[in-house]
């Protein structure tokens, strides 16, 4: 199981971005886990400065937008 972190305010940006990481891995059937992270001490643990960011397994793959589909396909392979 991939463990899968939004990192972000919460704005609808972030909460789009789990919501299609969500829906993708679905679809894939891939097993994931997928939490939303808002406290700014964590997100900038991991050199954040734009959100939406998203971490897969404790590596930064994606920030300052939300990922289009294609990326997030490949992420999950």
């Amino acid at each position: 199981m991939k463990i899968i972190k939004v990192l972000g305010s919460g704005c609808a940006k972030c909460i789009k971005t789990a919501e299609l990481i969500e829906k993708i891995a679905n679809e894939q059937g891939v097993s994931v886990s997928v939490y939303k992270e808002a406290s700014p001490e964590a997100i900038m643990s991991y050199g954040v400065m734009s959100t939406p960011a998203v971490v897969i397994d404790e590596t930064l793959v994606h920030t300052g937008s939300i990922p289009q589909t294609s990326q997030v396909k490949e992420w999950l392979e």
